[in-house]
């Protein structure tokens, strides 16, 4: 490995995606609401990255832009999505998304019975994304199908073919939509929250399967959740997000065992898996900010017992920690008092170290 690379890995990587100081707007009841708030994200080729932050935090609108797929009522009001030779921030019609959407960009839904058509068989669904995104038909697309079903770990993939949604399980149903978006053959797939309504089984399960699916077809993978806990294995980096915004991003090692961001500590807090018998479960306190308003300072202050002056009243830079990681907070600041490491925080380095 060259002295270059041991500095930053991230420096061998090339960047497929790139957005800067995104700002999307919804129009609600004759209000406007900013629900992305100057985001800014390099995604690089091959890697797996968790965006991750309570519901409400903006991940997905924060991807559905990378697609096109925002509500009728949101638009992107500034900022830019370089991809290629495009900047999808610019694209307006439906007509510009056609070499985008499905064919680059894919993504997996969290709920596959609303992403399914009841009314047509598995393999028919399928073969509609091989035919379009693949140019193959008759027997050579029916073909197609029948390995792209093997391979997320559909048995017997000639009698599932003539199957409907309702005849699969949860966790089967999640392997054809991860199918559909795998016949697309993009070069980046965003899976949205992807395990929300599987037992912990299959979720290990589906996890598994769409980091097989990346290694073969060799994709940059996103993932999108609001448990850090679910892609703690799966995660090269993880981009943590508050009130529209990333507040945090770094290795996924980084981001477990040397979080910098409270919120960022606060999330891993509320891990169930962390708790201590006898001990009531950590919840963060409050709720997230209106975001119909501007905002002031940090985000997070009304809800950081250990918010500085400043947190009110001046939004904070991204602070370097590391060559790969960085988190917007004053207590970074040279200036700013040290402030005791979370137990929590101490707690995952020493299972670590077991």
């Amino acid at each position: 490995m060259t002295e270059k690379n041991n500095l930053n890995p991230l420096d061998a990587m090339t960047p497929v995606l790139t957005v800067e100081d995104l700002v999307v707007k919804f129009n609600l009841r004759g209000k406007s609401l900013t629900a992305i708030r100057e985001a800014s994200l390099t995604l690089y080729q091959g890697e797996s990255l968790a965006i991750v932050g309570e519901s409400g935090s903006g991940k997905s609108v924060f991807t559905k832009s990378f697609m096109g797929l925002l509500d009728s009522n949101g638009w992107i009001d500034s900022g830019s999505i370089k991809y290629k030779d495009y900047d999808l921030a610019k694209f307006k019609s439906e007509k510009d998304w056609l070499n985008i959407r499905g064919k680059e960009i894919a993504m997996v839904f969290q709920d596959p019975m609303t992403s399914l058509n009841p009314l047509k068989t598995i393999g028919n669904q399928v073969k509609e994304a091989v035919v379009k995104h693949q140019g193959l038909k008759g027997d050579e697309a029916k073909k197609a199908v029948y390995e792209i079903l093997e391979n997320v770990g559909i048995d017997n993939p000639k009698g599932r073919y003539k199957q409907y949604p309702f005849e699969f399980s949860g966790g089967m149903r999640q392997r054809v939509v991860i199918a559909i978006a795998i016949a697309c053959n993009p070069e980046i797939l965003i899976c949205d929250e992807p395990t929300t309504a599987l037992d912990v089984t299959i979720q290990a399960q589906i996890m598994e399967l769409i980091g097989e699916l990346q290694e073969k077809y060799k994709l940059t993978v996103v993932y999108i959740t609001h448990d850090l806990g679910v892609v703690a294995h799966v995660a090269d980096r993880v981009a943590v997000m508050y009130a529209g915004d990333i507040v945090e991003i770094g290795l996924s090692e980084e981001i477990f065992y040397d979080p910098r961001h409270p919120y960022t500590s606060a999330l891993l807090a509320s891990l169930p898996q962390l708790g201590i018998k006898g001990e009531p479960l950590y919840a963060i306190k409050g709720t997230p900010p209106n975001l119909f308003k501007t905002i002031e300072g940090d985000a997070f202050a009304f809800r950081n017992e250990k918010a500085l002056k400043i947190d009110f009243v001046e939004r904070p830079p991204y602070f370097k920690v590391s060559e790969t990681h960085y988190a917007k907070t004053w207590l970074m600041d040279e200036r700013a008092p040290e402030i005791e490491r979370p137990k929590i925080i101490e707690l995952l380095s020493e299972r670590r170290a077991k």
